[in-house]
């Protein structure tokens, strides 16, 4: 009961457009719907071609532990590339013997293998003979670990669409407010005094006469300083007014409505009671 793996079996696999490249891409979950770690690579037999062993990374778990997957123990979920191993605990994973090399896998691995699985409580059922006989042992004595029969339970799942609502914030326009400079007339009025001369002849009536040497004076002059006010104009800057800018939000509700698609189910009988739970 030699094994290989799926490439020195079936080299061309890849190119055949075969899914099994695509399940050597998918993750490995417990039942308890917790990430195992994923497919490393599929062991299948040398003799009849048939899957036996997924090798599973269980990184997740134990990290750099790699372990052996029988395939009857593999339930696979192509929507979801996704593995659920049934029954497999943590427990079991730190049991198993670490996969390391094709070639140490001999019967008393193999045993070593089988021997965790079959205490499980999910393959409590499968027939367990009293004992084994290494010359004659083959994997059809062990169906709950070895057979893959995908007739006894098919998941069909129906998909609707469904209007998600997103919002997504875009530039609609842009306010600038800015000033610019403008020039008026302006107009003031200033008060001002201005100073004059003004000279008043009067006759005397009571004159006491004086000699010609006295009253007549060559150059003789009476000075009087006149002033006036001018004005002064200056300009300065005062605040006139203040301006804030701010924005408001104004809310609003939208309706949009597109066709969405679902999935229904078409029962073809032939004849037979189907009952649809």
């Amino acid at each position: 009961m030699a094994l290989v793996k799926l490439e020195e079996f079936y080299p061309d696999y890849r190119e055949d457009g075969s899914d099994i490249d695509d399940i050597k891409s998918f993750d490995v979950y417990a039942q308890t719907n917790e990430k195992v770690g994923s497919i490393h690579d599929i062991l299948v037999d040398e003799h009849t071609g048939k899957f036996r062993y997924f090798v599973v990374d269980t990184g997740f778990w134990v990290f750099g532990k790699k372990v052996l997957l029988p395939v009857g123990l593999a339930e696979i979920r192509y929507t979801d590339k996704r593995i659920y191993a049934k029954g497999l605990t943590k427990e079991q994973v730190e049991n198993l013997p670490n996969f390391d090399n094709l070639e140490r896998v001999d019967y008393d691995y193999e045993e070593q293998v089988r021997g965790v699985y079959r205490g499980s409580v999910a393959t409590s059922g499968m027939t367990q003979p009293a004992a084994y006989d290494r010359s004659t042992y083959n994997y059809e004595q062990e169906p709950s670990l070895y057979d893959v029969n995908r007739q006894d339970s098919q998941t069909l799942k129906l998909y609707e669409e469904r209007l998600i609502a997103n919002k997504q914030r875009r530039k609609t326009g842009e306010v600038t407010v800015g000033k610019h400079v403008e020039t008026d007339t302006a107009r003031v009025a200033v008060p001002v005094e201005k100073e004059r001369v003004v000279i008043e002849r009067t006759n005397p009536t009571n004159a006491t006469p004086t000699s010609p040497d006295q009253a007549f004076r060559e150059g003789e002059a009476a000075r009087m300083e006149i002033y006036e006010e001018t004005p002064d104009i200056r300009k300065e800057a005062v605040v006139r007014e203040e301006v804030r800018v701010k924005k408001v939000v104004e809310h609003d509700t939208v309706q949009a409505q597109e066709n969405v698609r679902r999935e229904e189910l078409d029962i073809d009988s032939e004849g037979r009671p189907i009952v649809d739970k």
